[in-house]
């Protein structure tokens, strides 16, 4: 994994490392972003002034990914199921590309 990166999210900072995608090196440009974030039961997003197509694109992620979703032009911040996901999965609203991680403890990301 490639650069480190801290995100303010309902009040909660949360560590991040961006990977080496094309599209990570995009949203690094893009980071000292504010905006409204949105809340989609147990996602965060944020919408970026981004506009790329989707690199290896992933219908399902891991609880701590961080996706660009390319329709909605969002920094999405995965910490649990999303209204379409399936028991045992997270899936965001459409394919995303997968272009980081956040670590330590992301429950408070829920109490928010």
């Amino acid at each position: 994994m490639g650069r480190s990166i801290r995100i303010v999210s309902k009040g909660v900072v949360v560590e991040e490392r961006l990977n080496d995608s094309k599209t990570a090196s995009e949203i690094e440009k893009l980071i000292l972003l504010a905006g409204r974030a949105r809340t989609w039961r147990d996602e965060t997003y944020l919408p970026i002034p981004l506009d790329r197509e989707i690199e290896n694109r992933k219908e399902t992620v891991e609880k701590g990914d961080i996706g660009y979703w390319p329709p909605g032009r969002a920094l999405c911040l995965f910490f649990g199921p999303t209204p379409m996901s399936a028991p045992g999965e997270i899936r965001p609203a459409g394919p995303v590309s997968v272009v980081g991680r956040m670590s330590g403890d992301l429950s408070a990301l829920k109490k928010r």
